[in-house]
């Protein structure tokens, strides 16, 4: 079960974090409650509480929560890229990247339809730790004014080049 489980699981059933929070302690981490406690820094009072169902979560416990499990799956540590866009740009991209200063970074994808979600997606991927941000040209001078990460626009001129010499005989 991943992080975002965990958060889904909240909107779907009644009880349903506090059953996912507890698979993940016990049955994938194999984790006490006082472990996890000094890990989030959420009291074990509150923690235990949420699991028993005596007490849903608010936001804020949400968030520490989901921060400590990133922190423990590692995730938090992850250098990746961010690429926003639309789900046909990203077939066949790969899933990361060798360079020379940071070694392997991963290529995280972002799939958007709109120019909202793709500036709502930038500023997720901001909180994810993304080193950097691949957008749409439309969008990357909002997102670098809302982001404190390098934003790198993609200007497809070769797609459209093909695409041109392939119509030129039509019109």
């Amino acid at each position: 079960m991943t992080v975002e489980d965990l958060v889904s699981s909240m909107l779907r059933d009644e009880g349903g974090f506090q059953k996912a929070l507890r698979n993940i302690l016990d049955e994938e981490l194999n984790m006490s409650l006082n472990e996890f406690c000094q890990i989030s820094g959420i009291s074990q009072s509150t923690v235990y509480k949420i699991l028993e169902e005596r007490r849903e979560p608010n936001l804020r416990t949400v968030r520490q929560i989901v921060r400590a499990l990133k922190q423990i799956y590692g995730k938090g540590n992850e250098k990746f890229l961010a690429v926003i866009a639309s789900s046909t740009f990203m077939e066949g991209l790969p899933k990361s990247l060798d360079t020379s200063a940071n070694g392997t970074v991963g290529i995280r994808e972002y799939t958007v339809s709109t120019v909202e979600d793709a500036i709502i997606a930038s500023v997720r991927a901001e909180r994810d730790g993304a080193l950097g941000i691949i957008c749409a040209p439309i969008v990357a001078h909002t997102v670098e004014k809302i982001t404190s990460i390098q934003v790198y626009p993609v200007f497809p001129l070769d797609s459209v080049m093909k695409i041109l010499e392939h119509i030129k005989d039509r019109y």
